[in-house]
């Protein structure tokens, strides 16, 4: 999650996450807000609060996700087996057959393929914005953006600033590219500040030592709004624990590497918390298995790994987060763990005849109706039958008046003679009839020589 959350940062300007960030920020900026009346001014509380509030609004779409995950667990023998059925048939009318049975499965128990990817296509647009947020928090939070706004009137009165702003920018820790970014502009020099560790206020002092006096005063205001237990949030751990160790601060060690340890260590107990597909004996059949096994050990490496390198206050976000999801997991658990596997199937399939009665006939009726038309197909049948029986014979006496009655020379009159030879009533053909039959009597007398 947090790898996707890396890069999604870069994007907060996209259709639907810069919709959802901007919804994202007010929240941010009314928490903001409501702490700063009763005197509280962190962002690091905020972080937390901030959190909390938007995976609570998504635990609906995690207990659908984690049901899914149960049914999975039973299904997945089932269509396991199908595959194997058809491993190594790739001609078009197997793979039909095959997604067809798998089909059967999902429906079997009320579900639908697309059952676990739905609530967590849901929930990817709002994770993806809420890493823009949490990255420039001053472009959503007014009370923040106005701390710096004095230092950025003096900066932007400072001949050649926007050059020297540029070249500070664009590098470490920064990293924002004066090609993408419009360093004239008030609010892209507050995002840039925002980012400023204690080093880089340095480098910007030396080139413009006319701005200190107010650069001293945001900078402590900047430290009252980023410390967290002792820790400036807007610092990189790594940064910090290199500098405690150049002043042997055993205090300073353990600060710097709290925050990227208590993310991995959440986030592997957040993973570890969440339903395990069931073992089929065979492993490497199971995908999701595989899959599981792969993130409980490699997601928390990397929330490491990143912590250290990413301002303490992403650090932060990850371990409230994985801390709020294992909350959330053992209120799920125990949920679940009070429905069977036979209550669930019950529910999903009483959802689905409810979609299907929203589109059209329910399915009772769909059967009752099917039942009816195969009933009307056999009676309709029968019937039919029965009026052939009876009325065979005076359609026959019909056709044979009307054939007595015939026109001379015509194909019925000479049909009746034809009939009437062969029974012997007559001793007569007409002359092509005549004429056919001799030579019908040379040609077998040939065949007989």
């Amino acid at each position: 999650m947090e790898v996707y959350g890396l890069l999604a940062s870069g994007y907060g300007n996209w259709p639907i996450i810069k919709q959802i960030a901007w919804i994202l920020g007010q929240v941010m900026n009314g928490i903001y807000n409501v702490l700063s009346a009763i005197g509280i001014e962190n962002i690091g509380i905020c972080i937390i609060i901030f959190t909390v509030i938007v995976y609570t609004f998504m635990i609906p779409l995690t207990i659908k996700q984690q049901k899914f995950s149960k049914m999975s667990a039973v299904m997945q023998p089932e269509i396991q087996k199908i595959q194997k059925k058809y491993e190594g048939k790739k001609d078009q009318a197997s793979m039909m057959k095959q997604q067809e049975e798998i089909q059967l499965v999902y429906e079997k128990y009320g579900t639908s393929m697309s059952g676990g990817c739905l609530p967590l296509l849901i929930q990817m647009p709002i994770l993806f914005a809420l890493y823009p947020v949490i990255q420039n928090i001053p472009t959503y939070v007014r009370g923040v953006r106005e701390v710096y706004m004095p230092v950025v009137e003096q900066i932007m009165a400072t001949d050649g600033f926007q050059s020297i702003m540029e070249k500070i920018g664009e590098a470490s820790p920064i990293l924002m590219n004066p090609n993408s970014y419009d360093y004239s502009q008030a609010s892209t020099l507050v995002n840039v500040l925002y980012k400023f560790q204690d080093a880089t206020w340095g480098k910007l002092l030396d080139q413009m030592p006319g701005i200190t006096d107010i650069a001293h005063s945001t900078m402590e205001q900047v430290t009252h709004l980023n410390s967290f237990l002792g820790i400036n949030i807007g610092e990189q751990p790594l940064t910090m624990l290199t500098q405690a160790f150049h002043d042997f601060s055993i205090t300073g060690m353990i600060l710097a590497i709290i925050i990227p340890v208590m993310a991995g260590l959440t986030q592997f107990i957040s993973v570890k918390l969440q339903p395990q597909p069931a073992s089929s004996g065979n492993d490497k059949d199971n995908p999701m298995m595989n899959s599981m096994k792969t993130m409980t050990y490699t997601m928390p490496l990397i929330s490491v790994v990143f912590g250290f390198t990413l301002p303490a206050g992403l650090g932060l976000y990850w371990a409230a987060s994985a801390l709020v999801r294992c909350v959330q997991q053992l209120v799920v658990n125990r949920y679940l763990s009070k429905k069977s596997v036979e209550d669930i199937i019950a529910e999903n399939q009483k959802k689905a005849a409810k979609k299907r009665e929203k589109k059209g006939t329910s399915a009772k009726e769909i059967n009752r109706m099917a039942t009816t038309n195969t009933r009307n197909v056999g009676a309709s049948s029968e019937k039919k039958s029965q009026i052939t029986e009876s009325e065979r014979e005076e359609k026959i006496n019909k056709a044979r008046q009307m054939g007595q009655n015939a026109k001379p020379g015509s194909l019925t009159s000479k049909a009746n003679l034809v009939s009437r030879y062969n029974s012997g009533q007559t001793t007569q053909l007409p002359v092509e009839e005549e004429e056919e039959k001799g030579s019908a009597k040379k040609k077998n007398s040939r065949k007989k020589k």
